[in-house]
Parts: C-alpha cells; structure tokens; sequence
C-alpha cells in the first residue's frame, strides 16, 4: 500500500517540480572553445558529422513538445537539487504531455489567466534572474540566446502563461472534491494491517505571546506622516510612486514593479488592505490604517473588472528600549508564577497572552497542515523544534524572544502539553491523517479518470523513439 500510494503521487511531485522550477533557474551554457591560431590542424571529420536537430517528441492538441524541452526540464530539476537518478526521460515526457493536456483543455474550457498576473509573475522571474548575474542584463540575454529584454519576456510570458493555465485546469478537476466518513472508513479497512502506515512522534505544543506595546506618541507620529503623505500626493500633484521608494518599509513591493494586482474573486493581502484597496477609485489615496505589518495608505493606480492595481506606503512603528524590556519582564514573571504553581499555563495563556489565535484555546498551537493540535516530530517547523526539543512534558521553556512574518519582536514561552510516541497508523485517534490519504487517493483517481477520458478526445501524436516508451497513461491510444 506504501509503494503504491508513492508511485501515484510521483506525477503529482514532478508536476509541482516541474511547474516551480520552470523559467526559475538560469541554465548557463558551457563555454564553446575557439581556435584562432591559423596554423593549427583542423580536424575536417569534425565538419561532416552529422548534426541533430531539434525535433518534435510529441503534438498535444495545440501544443508542441520538443526533444530540447525534455532536455531542458532535466536541466531545471537538477539545478533545483532534485536528484534526477530515478526519473527516466519517458517519465519527464510524460509530465510534459500531461501539463500540455492540462493547458490546452484550460483554454476549451474558458479557464482564463490574466495577462496582469502573468506579467506579474514574469516581472518577478525578472528580478530573481537579474540578481543571479548581479544585474548584468546583456549576460542574461546571451544566456537565453535573445536580442533583447522585450524577446526574453515575450518568451517568458508564454511559458508562464502555459503553466498557468495547466495549474488551474488541474486545480479546477480536484476542486469540488470531498470525501465522507464512510468513505475514509473503507479506505482504512482496505488497507492490510501490516501495510498500514505508521506515523512518528507527536507533540502537543502550547504558548504564551507577549508583545512589546507601541507607544500613542509613536502611532500619531506615524499617521501624521501618512496623511502628509495623502495630502501631498492629492493636494500638490506629488508622485505616491516615489513616497513609496523614498519611505515605504514594505521589502516585497519592489519585486513586484512597486505595484500589487488584486482581484476581488481571490484573496490577497489582509482583510484590511484589501477593504481599503477596493473602496478605492483610480487615482484616489485611502486613510491610514493599520494592519498587522504596521500602518499603510493604499493609492489605486487602475481598476479592470475584478483587478485592481494599488501602490502602498507602509511604515512600521519603532518600539522603545523600555516597551521592550517592560514585555519580556512581564513574561518572566508570569513564568515564575507557572513554575511555582500559583497560576495554569493554560489560565495564563487566556489572561495575557497577545496571540489572538491560541490564548483562547489555552495557547494551544494548530498544525496548519493538518489543522488540529499534533506536530509530526520529524516534520516539524525547524524553529518550532529548536524551540521545544529539550523540554520534558509539562516543562516550561525559558523566554523566546523572535520576530514573526511582520518583522515584529515578540517574546513567549512555550511547554509540550502531550507527547504521543511512534505508532501504526489508529482509526479513531489518526482520522485526519487517514482522512487526507484518502482524500487524495480520491484525488488522484479523479485526475486519472479526467485523463483518459481527454486523452481519448484529444489530438495526441507521439514521434520517434518516444514512442517506444511505457506510459502509464494512454498517449499512444493502443
């Protein structure tokens, strides 16, 4: 059962592999050797050896694949670490057929794929490209054989756009895919016992978050400065583009052309960006407000049906030396009062911690990944384990001081709350677990169904020694 849950969810790794890695890694191509001494021998066998050309390996509806791109994806994994022993050439094309029968029913079945978000994601490719070759835009374009900038994003731009389109395709077949309790029932009882899977070592982690308070002083500094910034922008015909270079603290918006693309139909960004964002006019400037990150103003630069383009000035607040101290203090002592009993880690949790999201559940963490209260041991966040490793259960780890995903200091404290040891894989205790293997065994079923089915209704050819391959799907219609 292990070996064949792994085989089915090998496509489904090159397939994510292969979509990240592509357009992603710069293939630099080997130095050709040049002789310029005229009065060495040539060797003239060398000029009437044949040459290969680059041909066609297989037609996919309205897509080509060449034998150079199965070069090429063998290329990419490997300079994206992925150990290629294992993966044959007929796999890889295979993957390549599938993303191109993904990408050509994208377009029979309306999918769409903004040409805002691609260039997006080609802007960005851009920025990760240039920085490989310490922003030397004439290597880039000798690396990628192009005359200029505008031919290598014309090229990145279909490339994107085809991965695109097969992603969402794949995505929109296992969308509406549940499964029921019934169903995850008979998928444990099928599987024999002794093939059942086993799962490693499982905490149960609680915290306390104690957050270094920003002064009112600090806040008002902050929001004058933003509302200068509004009314200089609508008052006095100031560039907000140049606001957002000079003072903006925001180190992604850079990357992305000192723009962001939101689209109404799918959530980017908090709630209370996306709230000013779309309350917005072109050309109009929100009020200051505050987030998470820190405190914004959002400047509309053009609306298009369901997408908005918006600019941001974001300015954190400093928190002052003695704000610092005074948190970490706090937490100290409400340590000491845990450790001598006066006071439940639990209770202490919901009388002062900051985070939101556990102080009420007696600062319980939740796993994001399988969204209940137990951590994997050997899959859990490395931070997370460096953290608790040492702690017995029911120990109290001294005060933790870190920055989170804002860049903001915070300090806690952290105790295992239950330890359950290695264990072969328990119906009632390891639902969820079960639950997602036979979800997306359910999955893979249904991608395999849809295959077939579209592999039977599409123009497929295969060519040359391709099609001495063994696929695991039908692409040679026998």
């Amino acid at each position: 059962m292990k070996s064949t849950i792994s085989k089915k969810l090998l496509f489904l790794f090159l397939f994510s592999v292969v979509c990240v890695t592509q357009a992603q890694e710069i293939i630099e191509d080997t130095p050709k050797e040049t002789e310029t001494d005229a009065n060495k021998a040539v060797d003239t066998t060398e000029a009437f050896k044949p040459i290969k050309v680059d041909g066609v390996a297989g037609v996919v509806g309205d897509y080509i694949v060449l034998n150079s791109d199965i070069d090429k994806e063998f290329l990419q994994l490997q300079a994206s670490g992925v150990d290629t022993k294992e993966i044959t050439r007929c796999q890889l094309f295979g993957k390549l057929l599938e993303n191109k029968l993904y990408a050509h029913h994208a377009i029979q079945d309306s999918i769409l794929v903004s040409d805002a978000e691609v260039r997006n994601n080609v802007d960005y490719q851009m920025q990760q490209f240039l920085s490989q070759v310490n922003g030397d835009l004439d290597r880039l374009l000798s690396i990628y054989n192009k005359e200029d900038e505008e031919s290598l994003r014309e090229e990145m731009f279909k490339t994107n756009k085809d991965m695109m389109l097969s992603q969402r395709m794949q995505a929109s077949v296992i969308r509406d895919i549940e499964i029921t309790p019934e169903e995850v029932r008979q998928f444990f009882n099928k599987i024999p016992k002794e093939e059942r899977p086993s799962f490693g070592t499982e905490l149960k982690v609680a915290q306390i978050v104690v957050e270094p308070k920003v002064s009112e002083k600090e806040k008002t500094r902050i929001l004058n400065q933003l509302k200068q910034f509004k009314a200089d922008v609508e008052e006095n015909g100031a560039s907000f583009r140049s606001k957002v270079i000079l003072y903006g603290q925001d180190p992604g918006i850079k990357q992305s052309g000192y723009k962001y693309t939101l689209n109404r139909k799918k959530p980017r960004m908090v709630k209370e960006f996306r709230e000013a964002a779309f309350s917005l006019q072109e050309g109009e400037v929100s009020e200051p407000f505050q987030t998470d990150f820190g405190f914004h103003i959002v400047y509309c630069e053009k609306i298009r049906g369901q997408e908005y383009d918006v600019s941001h000035v974001l300015l954190i607040p400093e928190v002052s030396d003695a704000s610092v101290i005074e948190a970490k203090e706090k937490l100290e002592s409400i340590r000491q009062k845990i450790v001598d009993g006066d006071i439940t880690f639990k209770d202490a949790a919901k009388e002062i911690s900051d985070d939101e999201v556990t102080k009420f559940d007696g600062g319980q963490l939740i796993n994001p990944e399988t969204q209940d209260y137990n951590f994997e041991l050997t899959r859990m966040d490395p931070e997370l384990y460096s953290q608790i490793q040492d702690l017995k259960d029911g120990e109290i780890s001294q005060v933790v001081a870190e920055t989170d995903r804002s860049n903001k200091l915070k300090f806690k404290i952290l105790t295992v709350s239950d330890r359950v040891e290695d264990h072969d894989a328990d119906y009632a205790s390891d639902f969820l677990k079960i639950k997602e293997l036979a979800l997306n065994e359910k999955k893979i079923k249904a991608i395999e169904n849809w295959q077939a089915k579209k592999i039977d209704d599409t123009y497929i050819k295969i060519t040359g020694g391709m099609r001495d391959c063994e696929f695991s799907s039908n692409w040679l219609k026998k």
